[in-house]
């Protein structure tokens, strides 16, 4: 038995956390830093990481347990609120994509570098790439600037939702379409059946963990992460496995299920240690390690950087879009336009099955990776700098605070006399016992 893996965690581990205050003394969130660290110690620089299996495994962990606190955190009644915007802003940041991804491919895949095969499927595949949204280094940025729970977090959450399944439903299409045995009627009622379990499990989950704290009180506490975890990898599992549908959706489930119990909060404090010190490091660090950029010449750089620019601001235009149909402020519109922006591992799955089926030139495999690596690297930066209050807000925040304070001198102040009346009270009553 090999021991190896005990070093790369040590690395890991350690790389991240210096990396992260290194990003957050540059007012960037420590989760690029995080990427960074991957990034330098993995085959695309130094090369003393590697991807293997434990890693690959930790790290699918690792964003289970982010999705799954990020449902323990959302309010259900602020996600049903954000059910319309968030329906609106996945299925035009859905379509705005794989038109802008179609209309990119169209413009390489033609002439001396036309790639063998049905030409309008391959374009349309390169646009499938783009739909796919990767929400949890999203997530983990808006925790770390404490603004999950708002309007624009509520509705990145439930677009990133409805963005996976449409992603999913275009991916099939087209798979279906070059000859893939795939049955798009069958994967359209997987994804019904899997949300129709979802409310059951809910309801279900809900009353046997609030009938089991009404019963116990606050015995046997260590029992509830442990019932929560079960759930949360359950519903992963089933989700994966059976469905069809993305394990992070399962998680995410999971915990919008626990945050509806008594003891949500305890069990979500719980939680927050193992995800922070250990599994959300490996995570993004995995992300950076995956990076094999392979030799390109410049028709492929070229396409590199437009796919980039393509994959933000076709986010950023769609997602937006759909944002303003719904009453958001133009700030609003951009905060969630970076917030679905972001790329990960689904698009080089899909990437990967692109190339196998002769859907994508093996060629963009590279220019699909360096669209990721950027995405990831780049959303959190442009999130926290579109979350900078304005000169305004800041001065309004700043009036706020001044007047908080005046109050509390106020309330001591008042206090003070109010302990001096009682003390001459009780003073002229001794006299007059006296």
């Amino acid at each position: 038995m090999s021991y190896q893996f005990l070093f790369d965690l040590a690395l890991i581990l350690i790389s991240t956390k210096v990396f992260g205050l290194i990003t957050r003394r540059f007012q960037m969130p420590q989760v690029v830093g995080a990427l960074v660290a991957g990034l330098i110690f993995g085959p695309a620089v130094l090369n003393w990481l590697h991807e293997t299996e434990f890693l690959t495994s930790l790290a699918e962990l690792g964003v289970i347990v982010i999705m799954f606190s990020a449902g323990m955190g959302t309010d259900i009644r602020e996600l049903k609120k954000s059910g319309k915007a968030g329906f609106l802003v996945a299925l035009c940041g859905v379509l705005v994509p794989l038109l802008g991804g179609g209309a990119l491919a169209w413009a390489f895949n033609r002439g001396e570098f036309a790639h063998p095969g049905n030409p309008l499927l391959q374009n349309i595949f390169i646009g499938v790439i783009l739909t796919a949204t990767s929400v949890s280094i999203t997530v983990e940025t808006l925790r770390e600037i404490g603004k999950l729970s708002t309007k624009v977090g509520n509705t990145i959450l439930a677009a990133a939702i409805i963005d996976d399944i449409l992603g999913l439903i275009a991916l099939t299409v087209v798979t279906s379409l070059a000859g893939a045995e795939v049955n798009i009627l069958l994967v359209l009622a997987k994804i019904a059946a899997f949300f129709v379990l979802t409310v059951g499990v809910y309801v279900i989950a809900r009353k046997v963990f609030n009938w089991y704290a009404d019963k116990k009180g606050r015995q046997n506490l260590h029992r509830y992460p442990i019932a929560a975890f079960v759930l949360c990898l359950a519903l992963a599992w089933v989700a994966e496995e059976i469905f069809g549908v993305a394990d992070i959706i399962g998680a995410f489930a999971a915990g919008l299920i626990i945050a509806g119990t008594k003891k949500a909060d305890y069990i979500s404090a719980k939680f927050q240690p193992v995800q922070y010190l250990f599994l959300t490091p490996v995570f993004f660090a995995a992300i950076g390690i995956k990076v094999v950029l392979p030799n390109m010449d410049w028709m492929i750089v070229t396409f590199a950087v437009l796919m980039v620019l393509t994959a933000v601001l076709t986010k950023v235009v769609g997602c937006g879009l759909g944002a303003k149909l719904c009453g958001f402020t133009n700030r609003e519109c951009i905060q969630t336009g970076f917030g679905m922006a972001c790329r990960g591992e689904v698009a080089l799955i899909v990437a990967n099955k692109g190339v196998a089926m002769g859907l994508m030139p093996a060629a963009f495999f590279g220019p699909v990776i360096i669209m990721v690596v950027c995405c990831a690297i780049f959303t959190p930066i442009l999130l926290k700098a579109v979350f900078k209050p304005s000169k305004k807000e800041a001065a309004y925040a700043d009036l706020e605070a001044s007047a908080l304070v005046d109050r509390l001198d106020s309330q001591e102040q008042l206090e003070v006399i109010s302990d001096q009346l009682l003390s001459a009270e009780r003073k002229m009553h001794e006299k007059q016992e006296n």
